[in-house]
């Protein structure tokens, strides 16, 4: 009740503020905002034109972010911009990983920074990508410096859109039907048997038999997965007037996706105000609210269903969920052993009760204030406050009897008969920024100066975790208001996490000559509560420059429209380290003997302490080069780059003769990235009817551990494949390979009874088998290079628009097919193409029932081209005097995919963490291939 008298108070607000303003415009109110903002870029707490601009920055226009329908705008923005890789999941509600310019940390966070309208965020799951009106991405040191301490993993600057002109209604509503763009093709029963009858043939003695004829044939990926369904209505509301400005939108999102029973919704509402108090005052008003539901289901199901033997049935013929039991004749049946310890995904899913609800509210206020000419404060206050909560209800009985339909429930000895885990978090953050900026012109010289203090807190999580137990039969697992629980209660956690005070002084001059010449510095001082005194404090400057070359006398009139170049250098900062904390003594008491002295009694510290440990500390330096010919026709930039972070923070373990077991925090290391970044666009006219452009970006990264000064960093054995097995490895030996690389035994072919050996790396002669000294790294999950091309064209009423996107020079694991032991499912290229004495050259070793080791025999190249999306579209304008156009599109995300990867999808964004589970295709969710179908209309 609380959020809908929300959602309709800040419904009356807007339309109050709207139904009262002028809808005159004046002559600058005629511009279209999108085209101001094509000639500008936005550079933090201010914008420069392109052209005077000496940093790498790539805009993104409102219209290339909503031509992709998808939920979250980083998705939508992948292939776009040169240098930034964006790995997304299909999966609803899902946060695409966003890397630019290589990844430079282990421990700290790897997301970089989002700036909407001024307030520092951690994701844009919340925004409507229908409200964005340029999405800038700051990529070098020199433009990300003035963010300091929060800008190592780069910045993304968001601006949402505002009221300009007379009153505008629009609407845009769509509907999209999403299929997996890539399946994989699993033995079926007959193939099943035979493949298991051999594997269980090598056994000493012999493993029994399955029956050659079987009841079942099921498909348990089809069983699992259903025709996803999503739509999405969008109404916004704008204008405005001398004395105002107004926006409002409202927005919901609601998917029921492949997966059974996973549904997620979205509910966004957004206001954005400026009402001009005097000639020199202006007072800008935003606040955002968005309600989230999701139904979650457990992804290990894809896994289950890969898995799981096509010769269970998902019922019984009496009903009950069928399992992997089968009797001394080798057939399916109620009773007798289980032949392997997969469950029945589909009673994995239906036994899944879960729901998560959210609220997040941000907004912010901002007064610029005209002092004189040239001189002008802005004072802007930022807040946001979030309300998380959840549930999980486990019915443990039912579970335990639907995994062998032979049980009652009398014979049940479980500790609870069913289990309710509620969650609630909730947080606030707020930050106040005020600046002056000076911006004159005299003669041929342009000064802009900025001077300004930052403070921000951010709140520590306040949560309340509740386990208990034997609920008795209710409607909704929310309120339990009235039930007698509190002598059931397993667990409960309270937990207030720490709260990070940052304050910052910041200042950045940009000077201009001749309109040719361009200087620019930045330097910005932070002090964080994150660290220890002595170390709170941390500066970090930045340094460009820039010569147009084409405004010289002797390039006059010649074949450049536009050349310049450019180059910077500076000091970026992360501050989401590991907190620098003094270890607290060991609760134990020991007793100690000195010499001839009593015993007397004491406390040990089983921990070290770093007294210098700050945050990772990045340095890049930068070369870039953009150009315009043929009356700016083609357009494009070059940039090369060399960024390091010198201080990388990892877990060391203290020398055997302290006595200390516990790992802890220093600065032991450095990354480098190494790149290039190019960008070609050609943009014409044919005609009065035809327009087309079409453009590309290539990016190159090399990332590399080049040092480790510690020989005690705590290893990290990373990628488990949850069977003992891992694929990772993080320790010294690391040193001159990139990040998230997999350690792995190298597979060399087959031995005379077809089991795969494993080459001799390490040259003690051991030939064959798993020597653990035979490891050796190989390519990380990371791609070294990316391709973007995108390609849009008009024909009078008619607009068609097609992106692609390919990540290449990278490789995944590919887990599903690497965790199979005896009775699970293998895919039907493997039951087809196995090791026999007479198919020596097979694609596969013989079959068989042990744990797999992990090695390059699972290893795949994951390189891919697709296309993003191809969109048609038609608009009438004028349809009548109230409607000013209309227009249908038709839109396929994702319909072609180029790889020879053989699982469902080389893009596993997982958690993002380069040692867990970022690039091994396990409990992942398949890539999904969407048709759109929508309608636009402006009133």
């Amino acid at each position: 009740m609380k959020q809908t008298n929300l959602k309709y108070s800040c419904l009356i607000a807007v339309l109050y503020f709207g139904m009262n303003v002028n809808g005159q415009t004046t002559p600058q109110d005629t511009v279209p905002k999108e085209q101001k903002i094509e000639e500008v870029v936005m550079i933090g707490y201010g914008s420069r034109k392109k052209v005077d601009n000496t940093t790498s920055i790539s805009s993104i226009g409102a219209d290339e972010v909503v031509k992709t329908k998808v939920l979250n705008a980083s998705q939508a923005i992948q292939g776009k911009a040169a240098g930034v890789q964006v790995t997304a999941s299909d999966s609803p509600g899902s946060t695409p990983t966003v890397m630019i310019r290589g990844l430079g940390t282990v421990l700290g966070g790897r997301t970089p920074l989002y700036v909407v309208d001024g307030m520092f965020m951690e994701n844009i799951n919340n925004i409507n990508s229908n409200d964005i009106l340029s999405y800038d991405i700051l990529k070098d040191a020199a433009a990300l410096a003035i963010y300091g301490n929060r800008a190592a993993n780069g910045v993304i600057i968001i601006t949402t859109k505002s009221g300009r002109g007379k009153l505008n209604v629009e609407y845009d509503g769509l509907v999209g039907l999403r299929t997996p763009l890539k399946t994989v093709k699993m033995a079926n029963a007959n193939e099943f048997v035979n493949y298991n009858n051999t594997a269980n043939s090598f056994l000493t003695p012999p493993g029994r038999s399955f029956s050659t004829n079987q009841p079942y044939n099921t498909d348990w990926f089809k069983e699992i997965t259903r025709t996803g369904i999503y739509n999405q209505h969008n109404v916004a509301i704008s204008g405005s007037s001398e004395a105002a400005k107004y926006f409002f939108s409202l927005s919901n999102y609601d998917e029921q996706s492949i997966l059974n029973g996973t549904d997620y919704n979205r509910t966004t509402i957004r206001t954005n105000n400026e009402f001009k108090i005097s000639k020199k005052i202006t007072l800008s008003q935003n606040l955002s609210v968005a309600f989230t539901n999701i139904t979650p289901k457990p992804f290990s199901a894809f896994t289950n269903a890969y898995k799981q033997s096509p010769l269970v049935p998902v019922y019984y013929p009496s009903g009950q969920y069928g399992q992997p039991i089968w009797d001394a004749n080798g057939n399916i049946s109620y009773s007798g052993g289980r032949f392997n310890n997969v469950g029945n995904p589909v009673s994995q899913l239906n036994f899944n009760n879960e729901q998560n609800k959210s609220m997040l509210m941000q907004g912010g206020l901002k007064l610029d204030v005209e002092i004189m000419k040239g001189l002008k404060f802005t004072s802007q206050f930022s807040g946001e406050y979030s309300n998380y909560k959840a549930y999980n209800f486990s019915d443990d009985l039912s579970i335990w009897l639907a995994a062998d339909p032979t049980r009652v429930p009398a014979l049940f000895d479980g500790n609870a008969k069913n289990t309710l885990t509620n969650t609630k978090q909730d947080y606030y953050n707020w930050s106040l920024t005020n600046y002056l900026n000076y911006n004159r012109t005299f003669g041929s010289h342009n000064i802009d100066v900025m001077l300004g203090t930052e403070s921000f807190v951010k709140n520590g999580i306040e949560e309340l975790i509740v386990k208990r137990k034997d609920l008795g039969t209710v409607s909704n697992y929310w309120d339990l208001s009235g039930t007698e629980y509190i002598n059931n209660i397993l667990s409960l956690n309270s937990v207030k996490y720490n709260k990070n005070t940052t304050n910052s002084y910041f200042a950045r001059a940009q000077y201009k000559f001749m309109n040719r010449y361009l200087l620019s510095a930045t330097v910005r001082r932070d002090g964080s509560s994150q660290f220890a005194d002595g170390n709170k404090w941390g500066t970090f400057p930045s340094f460009g420059a820039g010569w147009v070359i084409s405004e010289e006398s002797f390039m006059k009139d010649g074949f450049f429209n536009l050349l310049k170049l450019r180059g910077g250098w500076g000091r970026l900062g992360n501050q989401n380290v590991p907190l620098n904390y003094l270890p607290l003594a060991s609760g134990n008491s020991y007793n100690y003997a000195f010499g001839a002295n009593p015993v007397s009694n004491g406390v040990t510290i089983n921990k070290g302490l770093d007294p210098n440990l700050g945050w990772e500390i990045t340095e890049e330096s930068s070369l870039g080069l953009d150009f315009g010919v043929l009356n700016n026709k083609l357009t494009g930039t070059f940039d090369v780059y060399n960024r390091e972070t010198k201080n990388l923070i990892l877990d060391v373990s203290n020398y055997l003769t302290s006595g200390q077991s516990d790992k802890f925090n220093s600065h032991v290391g450095s990354v480098t990235n190494k790149g290039i970044e190019a960008s070609l666009n050609w943009s014409d006219k044919v005609g009065e009817d035809f327009s087309y452009s079409i453009g590309a970006n290539y990016s190159f990264n090399k990332n590399e551990l080049t040092r480790v000064n510690n020989a005690n960093i705590s290893p990290i054995n990373g990628g488990s494949l949850g069977n003992g097995q891992w694929t990772k490895l993080f320790n010294a030996t690391t040193v001159g390979h990139a990040l998230g690389s997999f350690y792995l035994w190298e597979f060399d072919g087959y031995d005379a009874n077809g089991n795969i050996k494993y080459k001799d790396n390490d040259g003690d002669g051991v030939t064959g088998s798993a020597d653990a000294d035979d490891r050796k790294y190989f390519d990380s999950y990371i791609p070294k290079s990316t391709l973007g091309v995108n390609i849009s064209m008009t024909y009078k009423n008619w607009d068609f628009n097609l992106s692609g996107y390919g990540a290449f020079g990278f490789s995944v694991y590919n887990g599903k097919k690497a965790q199979r032991i005896s009775g699970e499912n293998v895919e039907a290229s493997v039951a087809n193409d196995y090791w026999t004495a007479s198919n020596t050259n097979a694609g596969n070793p013989r079959p068989y029932t042990t744990i797999p080791i992990a090695s390059t025999f699972f290893l795949e190249k994951g390189d891919y081209f697709r296309i993003n999306n191809i969109s048609v579209g038609y608009t009438i304008r004028n349809v009548v005097d109230y409607v000013k156009s209309v227009r249908l599109y038709v839109s396929a995300i994702n319909p072609f995919i180029f790889t020879k990867y053989s699982g469902f999808n080389s893009e596993l964004n997982a958690d993002g963490n380069p040692y867990n589970l970022t690039g091994i295709e396990l409990d992942s969710y398949p890539s999904l291939r969407t048709f759109v179908f929508g309608l636009n209309v402006n009133f």
